[in-house]
Protein backbone atom coordinates (compact mmCIF):
# COMPACT_ATOMS: atom_id res chain seq x y z
CA UNK A 1 0.00 0.00 0.00
CA UNK A 2 1.32 3.12 -0.90
CA UNK A 3 1.68 5.74 1.57
CA UNK A 4 0.44 9.30 0.96
CA UNK A 5 3.60 11.61 0.19
CA UNK A 6 3.81 14.65 3.27
CA UNK A 7 4.97 17.87 1.69
CA UNK A 8 5.87 20.32 3.75
CA UNK A 9 4.68 24.04 2.86
CA UNK A 10 6.31 26.68 3.03
CA UNK A 11 5.19 29.57 4.88
CA UNK A 12 3.86 32.46 2.86
CA UNK A 13 6.12 35.31 1.94
CA UNK A 14 5.57 38.76 4.13
CA UNK A 15 5.51 41.61 2.28
CA UNK A 16 8.72 43.54 2.43
CA UNK A 17 8.17 47.02 4.34
CA UNK A 18 9.75 50.25 2.58
CA UNK A 19 13.27 50.71 4.19
CA UNK A 20 12.98 53.67 6.16
CA UNK A 21 14.96 56.79 5.08
CA UNK A 22 17.13 57.50 8.07
CA UNK A 23 17.69 55.04 10.91
CA UNK A 24 15.75 54.94 13.62
CA UNK A 25 16.97 56.41 17.08
CA UNK A 26 18.33 53.92 19.56
CA UNK A 27 16.99 54.60 23.17
CA UNK A 28 19.60 54.53 25.23
CA UNK A 29 19.72 53.47 28.82
CA UNK A 30 18.77 55.64 31.51
CA UNK A 31 18.26 57.05 35.21
CA UNK A 32 15.68 59.79 36.81
CA UNK A 33 15.08 60.68 40.16
CA UNK A 34 11.79 62.31 41.78
CA UNK A 35 11.96 65.76 42.99
CA UNK A 36 9.32 67.34 44.90
CA UNK A 37 7.22 70.01 42.97
CA UNK A 38 8.56 72.96 44.17
CA UNK A 39 11.88 71.97 42.82
CA UNK A 40 10.14 71.26 39.29
CA UNK A 41 7.89 74.70 39.57
CA UNK A 42 11.29 76.59 40.49
CA UNK A 43 13.22 74.26 37.82
CA UNK A 44 10.46 75.64 34.73
CA UNK A 45 10.89 79.34 36.56
CA UNK A 46 14.09 79.62 36.65
CA UNK A 47 14.45 77.95 32.84
CA UNK A 48 11.78 79.47 31.09
CA UNK A 49 13.05 83.09 32.81
CA UNK A 50 16.63 82.47 31.20
CA UNK A 51 15.72 81.24 27.92
CA UNK A 52 12.96 84.72 27.27
CA UNK A 53 15.77 86.88 28.48
CA UNK A 54 17.62 89.19 26.40
CA UNK A 55 20.56 88.80 28.56
CA UNK A 56 20.28 85.01 30.28
CA UNK A 57 23.83 85.76 31.53
CA UNK A 58 21.89 88.26 34.48
CA UNK A 59 20.77 84.85 35.86
CA UNK A 60 23.88 82.69 35.82
CA UNK A 61 23.24 83.03 39.80
CA UNK A 62 19.92 81.36 39.47
CA UNK A 63 20.65 78.68 37.45
CA UNK A 64 23.70 77.40 39.09
CA UNK A 65 21.48 77.70 42.46
CA UNK A 66 19.04 75.70 40.82
CA UNK A 67 22.13 73.12 39.32
CA UNK A 68 22.69 72.91 42.88
CA UNK A 69 19.24 72.08 44.45
CA UNK A 70 19.05 69.34 41.75
CA UNK A 71 22.32 67.64 42.32
CA UNK A 72 21.44 67.98 45.56
CA UNK A 73 18.27 65.90 45.37
CA UNK A 74 19.08 63.81 43.12
CA UNK A 75 22.31 62.56 45.49
CA UNK A 76 19.13 62.32 48.14
CA UNK A 77 17.24 60.01 45.89
CA UNK A 78 20.01 57.96 44.57
CA UNK A 79 22.00 57.60 47.62
CA UNK A 80 20.90 58.81 50.90
CA UNK A 81 17.49 57.58 50.23
CA UNK A 82 18.27 53.80 49.34
CA UNK A 83 21.20 54.01 52.27
CA UNK A 84 18.59 54.79 54.90
CA UNK A 85 15.82 51.80 53.27
CA UNK A 86 18.77 49.33 53.92
CA UNK A 87 19.32 50.63 57.90
CA UNK A 88 22.66 50.32 58.09
CA UNK A 89 23.13 51.57 61.40
CA UNK A 90 23.09 55.30 63.20
CA UNK A 91 27.05 55.97 62.31
CA UNK A 92 27.17 54.81 59.06
CA UNK A 93 24.39 57.20 58.32
CA UNK A 94 25.85 59.78 59.73
CA UNK A 95 29.23 59.61 58.25
CA UNK A 96 27.51 59.08 54.56
CA UNK A 97 24.87 62.16 55.36
CA UNK A 98 28.58 64.06 56.74
CA UNK A 99 30.18 62.78 53.68
CA UNK A 100 28.05 63.61 51.20
CA UNK A 101 27.24 67.25 52.58
CA UNK A 102 30.56 67.87 51.70
CA UNK A 103 30.69 66.44 48.43
CA UNK A 104 27.41 68.56 47.77
CA UNK A 105 29.21 71.66 49.02
CA UNK A 106 32.15 71.06 47.27
CA UNK A 107 30.65 70.40 43.99
CA UNK A 108 28.31 73.60 45.10
CA UNK A 109 31.08 75.60 44.47
CA UNK A 110 32.65 74.32 41.63
CA UNK A 111 28.77 74.50 39.98
CA UNK A 112 28.59 77.83 40.90
CA UNK A 113 32.07 79.09 39.50
CA UNK A 114 31.45 77.29 35.92
CA UNK A 115 28.44 78.88 35.25
CA UNK A 116 29.27 82.35 36.84
CA UNK A 117 31.71 82.50 33.59
CA UNK A 118 29.34 81.02 31.03
CA UNK A 119 27.82 83.49 27.97
CA UNK A 120 24.48 83.26 26.03
CA UNK A 121 24.91 80.08 24.09
CA UNK A 122 26.52 77.80 26.95
CA UNK A 123 23.92 78.77 29.26
CA UNK A 124 21.16 78.17 26.74
CA UNK A 125 22.88 74.79 26.65
CA UNK A 126 22.65 74.04 29.99
CA UNK A 127 19.06 74.78 30.44
CA UNK A 128 18.06 72.51 27.35
CA UNK A 129 19.92 69.76 28.78
CA UNK A 130 18.16 69.91 32.21
CA UNK A 131 14.85 70.17 29.88
CA UNK A 132 15.96 67.25 28.33
CA UNK A 133 16.75 65.36 31.58
CA UNK A 134 13.17 66.27 32.68
CA UNK A 135 11.41 64.24 29.91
Amino acid sequence: MATPSKRVSKPAAKPRAAAPSKPAKKELPFLRFYHSEALRTKTLAVLTTLEHSPDPTEHRDALAQLVVELNDAGMNYCFMKPLKLAKPGFIVEQSAGLGMAGALQLMGSVVRSIIGRMDKPQLLSVCASIRQLMR
